[in-house]
């Protein structure tokens, strides 16, 4: 009888479940392969098979979550409500939210990371297109950084638990969409 743990299905699925739940759980920084492979039930080499290393499956995890991103903030109807779907994009995905935009843990010259982040960035830039400065393409690029820092910081804050007081059992998308309404004004 082997008592080596067995996994049939998609392993790599498996493995990257596992660490999105542990990131989400404590982080990325306490995230190891052998405890990834505990936890999915697999034999330790199992996880270096797919990902070759940490900084592997962190990249993978980054890429996944730019193309998640990218798919919603696609669909958005306008700036406000790219700014919402980012807001409940890193609500619906802490782990991938937070490993993304750590570049030190990533393979930056990844090509697939590449590829997701590019498509995010260009559906960012769809929907933020929509809005007229009055100083041509540079006040563009900036009006499309203002929106992105304010719907990051606002995710990042509401993750982190600092707006816990100031939302106060509103619902943060709502109150991300007053917020965005006070700033943005869309033509």
């Amino acid at each position: 009888m082997n008592d080596r743990p067995y996994h049939h299905g998609d392993l790599r699925r498996a493995i990257l479940t596992a660490a999105l739940d542990a990131i989400t759980a404590d982080g990325p920084s306490g995230l190891s392969l052998r405890d990834l492979a505990r936890r999915a039930g697999v034999s330790h080499a199992a996880p270096a098979h797919h990902f070759r290393d940490r900084t592997g499956l962190l990249t993978a995890i980054a890429a996944e979550g730019f193309g998640l991103l990218a798919a919603t903030i696609k669909e958005a109807a306008d700036l406000k409500d790219a700014g919402v779907r980012y807001v409940r994009f890193a609500r619906e995905h802490p782990a991938h939210f937070q490993v993304m935009f750590t570049p030190g843990l990533l393979r930056a010259d990844d090509l697939e990371l590449a590829t997701a982040r590019a498509l995010a960035t260009d559906a960012l830039r769809t929907a933020v297109a929509h809005v007229r400065p009055e100083g041509g393409a540079d006040d563009e690029r900036l009006a499309g950084i203002a929106a992105w820092s304010m719907a990051h910081g606002f995710a990042t804050l509401l993750l982190s638990h600092n707006l816990d007081d100031a939302v106060a059992g509103r619902d943060p998308e709502e109150v991300f969409r007053t917020l965005a309404s006070m700033l943005f004004r869309s033509p």
